[in-house]
């Protein structure tokens, strides 16, 4: 099952950083290395506001065949999650290849009768 390609309400992006490892000697020195050449962790958490039922039921249909935080998926072609966004889609996005995780249950609260919000979290795994 796809991730759902509706068009977000709101979205707040965290572009992740360089997977770096601090090492300090007795003396105060600092030694930094880094570990790869492609960030890590990043996040992207995503608002539906006042959808439908059916549609916020695409979330938590595609949250169970992700089996939670278990599996791994690409965003479609073409998403509607970078949508209202006017810079480059690459400043707002993971590395290319990057497939993502539920970090976390989407979170659906009703409204009104028949209309629902969502929030879904995301993070970018390798």
């Amino acid at each position: 099952m796809p991730f759902p390609n509706l068009k977000p309400s709101a979205r707040e992006f965290s572009p992740g950083a360089w997977p770096i490892k601090n090492f300090n000697s007795q003396s105060g020195t600092e030694v930094r290395i880094l570990y790869g050449t492609q960030r890590v962790n990043a996040k992207l958490t995503l608002g539906y506001d006042n959808i439908t039922d059916a549609n916020a039921q695409l979330f938590l249909d595609d949250y169970v065949a992700q089996l939670g935080t278990l599996r791994t998926f690409t965003l479609p072609s073409g998403t509607n999650a970078r949508a209202g966004w006017e810079g480059t889609a690459a400043a707002i996005d993971a590395p290319p290849g990057t497939r993502w995780r539920y970090e976390s249950e989407p979170r659906v609260q009703s409204i009104y009768k028949g209309r629902s919000s969502v929030q879904v979290s995301l993070v970018a795994v390798a």
